[in-house]
């Protein structure tokens, strides 16, 4: 192209707008909406790490839309916009990568997951119809021939439920559903001890001291409890105005403190779940 083509032909992103103000294009948020959200706790523990190295391997293989011989053995590939879904763009915000990696992930976060065809060409004299852009949908309610699925509008950029039959829509189950979905499985024992372990260091980490303080008279008396409160509550002062957090007591006053560092037995049987969390999914610890 010639100095002068490029010239009159060139554009900037920051120049030649027209218009220079869009009045409506569409819902805006700070965030990604069709991004998915991990729940039930796994976006804290370690299965998280587990989950999204496993995506990953799976949207490392190449899929592909093939023609097969009569004995199901490889032909040739078939250049059509399917094949284009999985290879190159899977939708607006998507590619082919992006779109097995969410697929993978969904499937583990809720157990089954729904891969939806949304812009298609229906040829019903052809009994087929070609699909130009793909989405994972969360599967939210079951019938006997249909499913209700909440999936991302990019029109209107909103998740949306829609009701479509079964026979439209790739349904993928988890493989390692008895592992990792049902409730009382190992990944969700070892999510649920993460859970504990979390409450617990809050709790350590909240500035609490858990003191007694054993005064040198009986506290049975509305005025002794009384003078008792006083007593905490100086001691209390103390600490909070001191730069070191020191005070001073009396001689016949004897402080014990509750606040004890975590036993090692939660953290053992996390690691023990840990272990057979990889176990059962058939990965090391070095992966």
């Amino acid at each position: 192209m010639s100095l002068r083509d490029r010239v009159v032909r060139g554009w900037n992103a920051f120049m030649n707008k027209d218009p220079t103000y869009f009045p409506d294009i569409g819902s805006s948020y700070g965030y990604r909406p069709d991004r998915l959200r991990l729940t039930r706790g796994s976006e804290r523990s370690i299965t998280t790490a587990v989950y999204n190295r496993i995506a990953m391997d799976c949207a490392a293989i190449d899929i592909k839309h093939i023609k097969v011989d009569d004995q199901e053995r490889y032909e040739q590939t078939i250049y059509s916009s399917l094949n284009q879904c999985f290879s190159i763009q899977a939708n607006i915000d998507q590619t082919g990568r992006s779109l097995v990696q969410d697929i993978v992930l969904s499937m583990f976060n809720e157990g089954v997951v729904a891969v939806v065809p949304v812009d298609t060409d229906i040829k019903p004299a052809e009994n087929r119809f070609d699909v130009f852009t793909l989405r994972t949908g969360k599967i939210v309610q079951w019938y006997p021939y249909n499913v209700k699925i909440n999936l991302y509008n990019e029109d209107t950029g909103r998740h949306e439920e829609i009701i479509l039959p079964k026979e439209m829509v790739s349904i993928i189950e988890n493989p390692f559903f008895a592992v990792v979905n049902e409730p009382n499985s190992t990944a969700q024992r070892l999510i649920r001890k993460l859970a504990l372990l979390d409450t617990i260091d809050e709790k350590n980490g909240s500035g609490k001291l858990d003191l007694i303080i054993q005064l040198p008279y009986l506290i049975k008396t509305p005025a002794r409890k009384q003078q008792a409160e006083n007593r905490r509550k100086d001691i209390e002062t103390q600490l909070s105005s001191s730069s070191l957090g020191i005070a001073y007591t009396d001689g016949t006053e004897r402080i014990t403190q509750l606040n004890h560092p975590i036993e090692n037995q939660l953290w053992n049987q996390i690691d023990g779940l840990k272990r057979m969390l990889y176990s059962q999914l058939t990965i090391t610890e070095e992966i």
